[in-house]
């Protein structure tokens, strides 16, 4: 049986990457599928995909930074399927690697709107249904940046560690009504996040302080390793698993 069979999830930021992968990935374990991202055309391919393989997904444009796109994409997911089951909160940006002193208002507010208000949003609402049915699940795709301070600027990191925080308040609170909430935080993935961190405003500072740790990575993983680790952890698998983070970075923090 399929680990997924009948279950209904939301994949935020499914237009590419890991949210991608984890959307094919659970439309292939039988669950129906609505995927949102920023970009159009990612979806229709990624709907494409699905179908193609005899899977079921709606496709939903959404910024994660409105409030009204995270209410509409819930709003939609019950509508179509009834119920909400599966939360994986995946959209996430980087920073451009700046220290505190080199941080500006603008990046500060976009990184913490869209890595942790908007899943705080989304959570909400999705815990709303959750309670009315007595069960559900959420999976939030931190980082290693959000269990050690030099992955990434102080805006990714912090946004991160509230994000790994918000996963474990919420599982502690929750779990006597059925809710788990868990989080995965991995390495380096080959994913186009790279695309939202601008290289040439990395200094001095940042080549001193932070990219000299990278060459400890013995590995960069694939979307797919990090949407195996998302299916294990939407399943009843691990149903003992809750208000935890499960790292996946091919023993990178291992050191």
């Amino acid at each position: 049986m399929k680990k997924l069979s009948g279950k209904t999830a939301v994949v935020t930021g499914a237009g590419s990457g890991m949210g991608k992968a984890i959307a094919l990935l659970f439309a292939a374990e039988g669950c129906k599928v609505v995927a949102t991202d920023i970009n159009q055309q990612r979806l229709d391919a990624l709907q494409t995909e699905i179908k193609a393989g005899g899977g079921e997904a709606t496709t939903l444009l959404a910024n994660m930074a409105a409030e009204e796109d995270i209410e509409r994409m819930i709003s939609t997911t019950v509508s179509t399927y009834g119920t909400l089951d599966i939360l994986v909160n995946n959209a996430g940006i980087m920073d451009h690697f700046a220290p505190v002193a080199e941080l500006d208002n603008n990046m500060w507010e976009k990184v913490m709107n869209i890595n942790v208000t908007g899943p705080m949003k989304a959570m909400r609402a999705a815990v709303k249904i959750f309670l009315a049915k007595g069960s559900g699940c959420i999976v939030n795709i931190a980082s290693i940046g959000g269990l050690y301070g030099a992955r990434a600027g102080a805006a990714y990191t912090a946004s991160k560690h509230a994000l790994i925080g918000l996963t474990k308040n919420t599982g502690f609170m929750y779990a006597k009504a059925g809710i788990r909430c868990n989080a995965i935080a991995p390495g380096a993935v080959a994913t186009n996040i790279g695309d939202t961190i601008d290289m040439s405003k990395i200094t001095p500072l940042v080549n001193d302080r932070i990219m000299a740790g990278m060459v400890l990575n013995a590995k960069t993983g694939e979307p797919a390793d990090i949407a195996k680790a998302a299916l294990f952890l939407a399943s009843d698998d691990a149903g003992f698993i809750n208000g935890t983070v499960l790292t996946a970075d091919g023993a990178w923090t291992a050191y």
